[in-house]
């Protein structure tokens, strides 16, 4: 057996199995999930029909490069979204079988396992797809914290000088999990400049890229930044985002790859081998799905609604913070967060995601110790009812431990 799969941590959802084991939550209440952040709309109609549609495509065996008129599709709609040149459809985008398979492959594309040095950087909370991909690929992660008192933001200066020498793949994510922050253009610009001088590559995670609040502002992604700065053909940098959240289609297992073909040509080699070629009926449901805006559009509208019901209930006894994008509230909770998380889900049934679950300890902390992630994914009812829970268990909880 590979002696690295025992470096793997277990994930965040097995440890919230065994911290609420046992636990029983009162008798009549239904319980509200707000810990997976898996997305509960209803698949439009549209895309069902595509799926239908495109059966026969079932006979055939997919290219890994994928259908031209995906490709296409992905390629268009990031020229339209982030008011970009066009990218070439041939040599810059690649279909991909979901973000999350691919934010995990391309490591083993682009680290070499003899090379003892490697590092690998990742945002600190964040998606522990980039810790295994790096434990797997023969590299050690480097953890940037980004805690609530730089609001967010990642501490990029804790990376050493030496570190950032040995550096070969930089994993960033805007918007956000769980903090919903958006990347500005001169942490852009630093990241640009690194990767221009110590030669790693730059993967930038935009699967909630979609989910956003404001219709005038939407989430300027990576491509867009380096489009601005001037870097023609994104060198170092690949883009990663995915059909699950912006069209709840999570089951489809559609996304892409995107930048600089210098990365995706060593990439679609793995991939070959790898065996992860999306069927071509996902793929034509997938155009359709990519060619369309306006079930989009309906999507943000519902989150709008949910998050504004939710903050209104819940901030007046909890503090939250509105996030810029994204479907998470990341909410500083009094005490510790395992116990917090256990105690709301035995007295209200709701369950949340404890935010050290989604950490680790670096630089002497963990950043996301006394937080929790609240997932707003499902109906406006649902995330009202929860809402109101956590309110009332909150006003409970306080009472309960102020001194007499």
């Amino acid at each position: 057996m590979n002696p690295r799969l025992g470096l793997l941590q277990p994930y965040p959802f097995e440890r919230l199995n065994a911290l609420l084991a046992g636990v029983k939550p009162p008798a009549g209440l239904t319980p509200v999930s707000l810990s997976l952040g898996e997305p509960q709309h209803p698949t439009p109609e549209f895309i069902k029909q595509a799926l239908a549609a495109n059966f026969g495509g079932l006979a055939r065996y997919p290219l890994t490069k994928g259908l031209p008129e995906l490709r296409q599709a992905i390629a268009g709609w990031l020229a339209r979204r982030h008011a970009i040149p066009a990218l070439d459809a041939e040599t810059q985008v690649l279909p991909v079988s979901g973000t999350r398979e691919a934010l995990f492959s391309i490591a083993q594309a682009v680290l070499d396992p003899a090379d003892t040095q490697a590092r690998v950087i990742c945002p600190n909370p964040f998606y522990q797809i980039y810790e295994g991909a790096a434990l797997l690929g023969g590299a050690k992660p480097l953890f940037v914290n980004a805690d609530g008192a730089r609001g967010g933001a990642p501490d990029w200066d804790a990376i050493t000088e030496a570190d950032w020498a040995n550096t070969r793949l930089v994993y960033a994510c805007s918007p956000g999990n769980p903090t919903g922050r958006i990347m500005p253009l001169d942490e852009w610009a630093m990241l640009f400049e690194r990767a221009d001088r110590h030669g790693f590559t730059i993967v930038a995670d935009e699967c909630y890229s979609e989910i956003y609040f404001d219709e005038s502002a939407p989430p300027p992604g990576a491509l867009a930044a380096a489009h601005r700065l001037g870097r023609a053909g994104f060198p170092r940098l690949v883009v990663m985002g995915s059909l699950s959240k912006r069209s709840n289609v999570p089951g489809l297992r559609s996304g892409f790859v995107a930048g600089d073909a210098q990365v995706l040509k060593p990439f679609l080699l793995y991939r070959t081998y790898h065996g992860s070629a999306l069927s071509n009926t996902v793929q034509q449901a997938s155009v359709a799905a990519w060619n369309d805006e306006a079930h989009v559009l309906e999507n943000r509208r519902l989150y709008r609604e949910k998050f504004a019901t939710f903050f209104d209930l819940v901030n007046p006894v909890l503090p939250l913070s509105r996030p810029d994008a994204a479907f998470y509230f990341w909410c500083r909770v009094p005490g510790d967060d395992e116990a917090f998380a256990r105690e709301l889900f035995a007295a209200t049934g709701v369950t949340v995601l404890p935010g050290s679950y989604l950490s680790r300890e670096a630089h002497g902390t963990n950043p996301g110790r006394g937080y929790v992630r609240m997932a707003l994914v499902s109906t406006v009812a649902e995330a009202a009812e929860a809402g109101r829970r956590i309110a009332a268990f909150a006003r409970e909880r306080s009472v309960a431990k102020a001194p007499s």
